[in-house]
Parts: structure tokens; C-alpha cells; sequence
């Protein structure tokens, strides 16, 4: 019997919570004895596939007539996504015997079947666990490693192969930690469409100016075609910049939600949402099936929430604007947990003069 034990991090919110994975490995009739507890859903349940072809076609081969029971502890909280691949995968060669222990290491990242490693998210909420656990070592995908990178005081390790964190943690000088240029931050320039496009438009344009300002809502009524969607779109260009607190925590939630873009570091433009009118409640707010995840809301989170043609949307979805325009914040319960997402966002808002013309 051989036990290995690896960890990893599962994101709830905008935090992540340190995942402890136990690889057991007996022996047993049949290979096929691959048994993963601890409340995992349909993507962890399926890494028994890919991990097999992975370890295979990576040369490290699998254990013949030997059963596996992989535990993801605590046991009593749901496990979403396929990040748990690597670490359940180096827990198998550890119960092998191919490599030490990992007690200073957090691994998290999705395999592929040739043993290529693909990106995952929250990958900077990770980092934050991983400090705060005191675990040294971050070991994750080489596109999400300038995401992580910001977290000072975790030595933050991309990689591309399966093969080659087997290599990383053998022979841990040979590599590298990913570090990231303290400047980056400052030395952007935004890519936001330029106010100075406007051409007349003097009372709107002192609006919109008096609105970035002060951080205040604005509504905007006037004709079609009179320019208000592209004022609009030229208000996130003219707002204040982010701040470093800022930029981190922005960055945190369009990490979970899956549209920061890849190799991306921090944000460092302030984010300009703005939804069709046919958003769901959920679209909006947040929430979905499984682990909440955050809405237009909390993706606007320090910057720009725009809704154009603001009388089709439903009254039940604006309705919910009130708790995150009062509360900075939208809370979500379900029956197995209660989360929290940042919404802290100017609302901007467009709409034609009523038909009747009062």
C-alpha cells in the first residue's frame, strides 16, 4: 500500500481554499479501479481519463493491476473544474515512487491527453492561498504564471508538460521563478476609445467629465443616433487609474469568470461593461448552476457598467441592481454555501425620449 499526499486549491467567490489530494494506491484485479471521493463533479470525475493518457503518453506509464482512491479534502465542500488534474496526477507517480514528497509545493492545472498543461482560473486567487498557507512554491500553467507572478513571497513556477514539472521538482535549481517587472504596472498606456473624438457635444461631454470625477451614476436621454452609446464608450477612457489594490482585485474576479486573456498579468485598464438588453437575472447579478460564479456586476467591479437601451431591459433584472449600487457588494446564497462578489462600478445608461414626447 502506498499513500502520497499532494495540495492544490478549489476557488469559492474570489478566494481560494487549500485542497488537500490523497492518492492511495493498492493492489487490485483491475486497473480500472480509479476512485475519486471528496464531492467532486463531473469534470474531476472524468481527470481519471485524461490523467491515464497523460502519465501514458508522457512515458511514465500507469500501474497495472494496482486501484487508486484519490480523496480531495475536506470532504464536505463541492470540487469544480479540471485544475485538480496535475496535482492528482503527481500524487499517482508519488504513490509510484517516481518523485518526493511535496509538502512545499501547490499545484494546479488541467492535462491534456499528451500530458500538455492548459490554462485554469483563479490562478491569482491561488497565489493568495498559497501565502497565506505558507506554502513556499506555485506550481501552474505557463499562461496563467504572470497572472500569479504579482503575489510577492511565492516563488511561482510555469510550466508547459507534465514531464516537465517531474524535471522542476528533481531538479528544482535548474529552474527559474517567473518574476515579473515591478514597472509593468505603471507603464501602460490605455487602449480605450480617446474622449477627443467627440466632436460638440459640450453639455455631455462636462456631464460625463463631472461624472468620472466624482464616481457618480449618469443617465443619458436623447434621439437616436445622437451619439449616446459612443460617449459612452469613451467615459472608461477619461475615469481615474487603477490603483495597485485595485488592479488586484479586478483582476482577481475576471480571472474566475474565464475572460482574462491568457499570459495576461494584472488589469490595467478599468473594465467597461456593457450587456445586451436580454441578460438574465443571473447574467447580470451572477450566480449559474454549481459554484456561483460573478455577473456583469462584479466584472465591472472598479470600473464601468453600461446599459444601453436601458428601458428593454426586463424590471426584474434592474430591480437587482439595488443591493450592489447600495451594498458595493452582491451576495449569492445557495443551499450549499453563501458567497460574496465585489461590485463596486459606475452605472452609465442610455435611452431614447419616451414615444409621447413628455
Amino acid at each position: 500500500m502506498a499513500l502520497f499526499k499532494t495540495r492544490s486549491a478549489a476557488v469559492y467567490g474570489i478566494d481560494a481554499h487549500l485542497i488537500d489530494v490523497e492518492v492511495d494506491m493498492y493492489p487490485s484485479g483491475s486497473a480500472r479501479d480509479f476512485v475519486t471521493v471528496g464531492m467532486p463533479d463531473t469534470a474531476v470525475r472524468e481527470s481519471r481519463e485524461r490523467i491515464k493518457s497523460a502519465l501514458l503518453n508522457s512515458g511514465f506509464g500507469f500501474p497495472t493491476n494496482k486501484g487508486v482512491t484519490i480523496n480531495l479534502a475536506p470532504a464536505n465542500v463541492r470540487k469544480e473544474g479540471a485544475g485538480f488534474d496535475l496535482p492528482m496526477a503527481m500524487g499517482i507517480l508519488g504513490a509510484m515512487g517516481s518523485i518526493a514528497r511535496l509538502d512545499e509545493h501547490l499545484l494546479i492545472g488541467e492535462l491534456s491527453l499528451d500530458g500538455a498543461i492548459r490554462s485554469v482560473r483563479g490562478a491569482l486567487s491561488v497565489a493568495v492561498c498559497a501565502l497565506a498557507q505558507g506554502i513556499p512554491n506555485l506550481v501552474l500553467p505557463m499562461e496563467n504564471a504572470a497572472e500569479a507572478a504579482v503575489v510577492e513571497g511565492v516563488r511561482v513556477f510555469g510550466v508547459r508538460h507534465l514531464s516537465e514539472v517531474v524535471e522542476l521538482l528533481a531538479k528544482p535549481g535548474a529552474f527559474e521563478p517567473v518574476r515579473r517587472p515591478a514597472a509593468e504596472f505603471s507603464a501602460s498606456e490605455s487602449s480605450a476609445p480617446d474622449f477627443r473624438d467627440v466632436r460638440g457635444q459640450g453639455s455631455a461631454k462636462r456631464a460625463l467629465e463631472v461624472a468620472a470625477a466624482g464616481g457618480h451614476n449618469i443617465l443619458m436621454i436623447g434621439p437616436p443616433g445622437s451619439g449616446k452609446t459612443m460617449l459612452a464608450k469613451r467615459l472608461a477612457g477619461i475615469l481615474p487609474p487603477l490603483t495597485f489594490p485595485e488592479a488586484i482585485e479586478t483582476t482577481k474576479i475576471h480571472s474566475i469568470a474565464g475572460i482574462l486573456p491568457g499570459g495576461a498579468g494584472l488589469l490595467r485598464e478599468r473594465p467597461f461593461r456593457s450587456p445586451h438588453h436580454t441578460i438574465s437575472d443571473a447574467g447580470l447579478i451572477g450566480g449559474g448552476l454549481g459554484t456561483p460564479r460573478p455577473g456583469e456586476v462584479s466584472m465591472a467591479h472598479h470600473g464601468l457598467l453600461f446599459l444601453d437601451e436601458l428601458p428593454e431591459f426586463p424590471r426584474n433584472v434592474l430591480e437587482l441592481l439595488r443591493q450592489p449600487l447600495e451594498e458595493l457588494s452582491v451576495t449569492i446564497a445557495r443551499s450549499a454555501m453563501t458567497l460574496s462578489f465585489p461590485s463596486n462600478f459606475m452605472l452609465a445608461a442610455a435611452m431614447n425620449p419616451c414615444p409621447c414626447r413628455h
